[in-house]
């Protein structure tokens, strides 16, 4: 049976190779979508998810173990998942709130992971691993947010009226300076 540090290696290993596949997998989200915010907010990220890496490596530092990785199945069918729903709403308005809604089901999972992960760094006695586990959590809780808020501002309102963000911005700033259009 596994005790809790065995787990955590094990779910570490895992969580090292769900970010290593999601640095693969964001350039292909980067490309597909259309609204200027949500290709920053994908580069941010995909640089952000680097960064991580490098610090989940510091993690299996801090045990005292080889970095090594593990087949994360979760991540594969989100990413899965997240091409399928790039291919379906190709050059559709409703691409970039799909790509959002994949996006963000990839920041609930790496939550969860790291959530527990830092909880048992720190049951662990491993207070550097849960630190650099909780900078990481914070990460992906501030990139689930700006996803959601992109969502607001923009790419589900795109979806929904079947128009560009283009036409959506223009309406907002005609509507903003009290100018109403007329049909």
């Amino acid at each position: 049976m596994k005790d809790l540090r065995e787990l955590f290696l094990d779910e570490l290993a895992d969580i090292y190779d769900a970010e290593l596949r999601l640095t693969k997998a964001l350039p292909k989200m980067i490309k597909a979508a259309t609204h200027e915010g949500l290709k920053e907010a994908f580069q941010n990220h995909f640089e952000e998810t680097a960064r991580q890496v490098e610090r989940l490596e510091s993690v299996f530092e801090a045990f005292g173990e080889p970095v090594k990785a593990k087949k994360c199945e979760a991540m594969l069918g989100l990413i899965r998942e997240a091409d399928e729903i790039s291919s379906e709403h190709k050059n559709e308005p409703a691409i970039d709130a799909a790509l959002i809604s994949a996006a963000q089901k990839v920041e609930h999972y790496e939550i969860a992971s790291y959530g527990c992960l830092r909880e048992w760094a720190e049951q662990l006695e491993k207070d550097e691993a849960a630190e650099i586990l909780q900078e990481i959590l914070d990460e992906e809780s501030a990139a689930d947010q700006k996803l959601t808020e992109l969502a607001r501002t923009g790419c589900n309102e795109a979806a929904r009226n079947g128009s560009s963000h283009e036409d959506i911005n223009e309406e907002n700033e005609l509507e903003r300076a009290g100018v109403r259009r007329t049909q």
